[in-house]
């Protein structure tokens, strides 16, 4: 009962901040004065890189203020040289000689950049055309340190590949409604802005270095542990990078352990409280299941009362979602996912606190 009561009051608090998160326009005549460099590591993506880059290269933004730092870290496949078949002035191909993954990359492209605003995208991703004026223009009048923004997946094609859409939908408004109630901060490096003098203030990934994946949320949490204020999420559609989901169930768990091993190491107990309340609730879940067999009419009452809420709390809150990203399409699908999301929960939620190491980019690392 205690587990049920904090979920739903969990999803009332996600859909009635993301619902108070004021959407952000396009100012009238807005001219964007600020140099933006966009860094995108990469390793091994010789097939995204370049729809990628031309997605970038095709911004609605002064090319005066705009450079484009691709950091290759080691790449073993013709990544580089599809970076140089471009050919467009504002790109500029960095080798990572020291250290290697993606916090790496990212501090060399930081160390090199001219912009006074760092956005990070990933090498998989599509950007609209639209992205950089938001983002510059929400920064021009807002002064937030650090923004984060819209990432969804699309062209999906199974099952598998809407549950994904469909959880992440619900991921971004989890992420809208935290940082703007300033009772949780997370973001996605997919999609991420920040001065590079809060970067360099933040002595960069240092102190989380040692963990692969995290370029993202802890180094959000490091600013918010001393500014919450400082963060804001810009709320438009027109601003959601684009990217795949998995294709295969071992690359979606290979994707989500990753994300998960770098849980242990949130600094905020908000965030660390509010997902143990999801993990052990669909946990009671899954095992009163079980108990049905042991207490008759009785466990049968239990299950179906802790399935109804999660499912009928779901419901609202990713209706909600899809509903401001046009993606009522994936709603189809709900029931279904509602079974996948209870076990995919389980598995990564306990894999995530027993695995230390994993595979990523052809890498073993922690």
């Amino acid at each position: 009962m205690l587990l049920a009561v904090g979920y739903v009051l969990i999803i009332w608090r996600y859909i009635s901040g993301w619902n108070d998160l004021p959407d952000w326009e396009l100012p009238l005549g807005h001219t964007p004065n600020t140099v933006i460099s966009v860094i995108i590591a990469a390793r091994n993506e010789s097939g995204n890189i370049i729809p990628c880059l031309q997605s970038v290269c095709s911004q609605h933004y002064p090319e005066h203020l705009l450079e484009i730092l691709v950091v290759d870290d080691h790449s073993t496949d013709e990544t580089a040289s599809e970076v140089r078949s471009l050919n467009d002035q504002r790109i500029s191909l960095l080798r990572l000689q020291e250290g290697t993954g993606k916090k790496a990359a990212i501090s060399k492209g930081v160390k090199i950049a001219t912009g006074k605003l760092i956005v990070t995208t990933d090498a998989d991703c599509l950007c609209p055309p639209n992205w950089l004026r938001l983002l510059a223009s929400f920064y021009e009048q807002k002064q937030y340190r650090m923004i984060a923004a819209p990432v969804a997946f699309h062209q999906e094609k199974n099952l598998l590949e809407r549950f994904q859409s469909l959880d992440f939908l619900g991921m971004m408004s989890v992420t809208g409604a935290g940082i703007h109630k300033q009772f949780m901060h997370m973001g996605n490096g997919a999609n991420l802005t920040y001065e590079k003098e809060t970067f360099e203030k933040l002595n960069g990934f240092e102190g989380i270095d040692h963990i692969a994946s995290g370029d993202d949320i802890l180094l959000m949490q490091k600013l918010a542990k001393n500014d919450p204020g400082q963060i804001g999420f810009l709320k438009n559609p027109q601003a959601t990078v684009f990217t795949m989901a998995k294709p295969t169930w071992i690359s979606f768990f290979s994707q989500r352990l990753r994300w998960a091993t770098k849980s242990r190491s949130y600094q905020q107990i908000t965030v660390t409280l509010i997902l143990s309340v999801v993990f052990f609730f669909c946990c009671n879940i899954f095992l009163s299941f079980f108990a049905m067999f042991f207490l008759g009419t009785w466990g049968f009452f239990i299950f179906l009362f802790q399935f109804l809420v999660k499912t009928v709390a779901d419901y609202f809150f990713l209706k909600n979602s899809c509903l401001y990203f046009q993606r009522m399409d994936l709603m189809k699908i709900y029931f279904p996912a509602q079974f996948l999301h209870i076990f995919y929960i389980i598995i990564i939620g306990t894999l995530g606190n027993l695995v230390h190491q994993y595979e990523w980019k052809n890498r073993r690392v922690r």
